[in-house]
């Protein structure tokens, strides 16, 4: 176990940890940060992911110790349930969740496009998301909500 820092949803954690541990692990069970999910753990649906250095990441098999003072956001990063960030109101406006498992990891890899481009195409959208996975089938939502965040954020 050692001692090391991570910048979490812009404020310092010093966590005591082995470094090779998966940071999803430390993001949930060490700093209480339920909203990154683990699917399947071999980085192959997106409900792991967070924005680290403002690019989506896949946090189930990455270890924590490669991330030591990296800025990192997790969904409880973008916003509150008081002042929600505009691509969580445009994913509620659309109803865009089902299940919500993925959703998370959808909306981070959403703000790491829009923050990319901010009025993408509907290939382009499905290029940004194409690390993330639904299994409800909520596809049609999603793409809807992603072309409202992008207005909304734009005007």
């Amino acid at each position: 176990m050692t001692n090391f820092t991570l910048v979490v949803n812009g404020h310092n954690h010093v966590v005591t940890a082995d470094p090779d541990t998966p940071l999803i692990y430390v993001l949930r069970n060490d700093l209480g940060l339920k909203g990154v999910k683990l699917g399947c753990g071999l980085e192959q649906c997106g409900a792991c992911m967070v924005l680290v250095d403002g690019k989506a990441e896949m946090s189930c098999s990455a270890p924590a110790g490669s991330f030591v003072e990296r800025p990192i956001t997790t969904i409880e990063g973008l916003g509150t349930a008081d002042d929600l960030h505009p691509i969580q109101r445009a994913f509620m406006a659309e109803r865009a969740a089902q299940c919500g498992y993925c959703i998370p990891g959808m909306i981070i890899s959403t703000k790491a496009l829009l923050d990319k481009n901010p009025d993408p195409s509907e290939p382009e959208i499905r290029a940004g998301l194409a690390d993330n996975l639904c299994r409800c089938g909520t596809h049609g939502s999603i793409l809807k909500a992603i072309k409202r965040a992008a207005r909304e954020i734009n005007t």
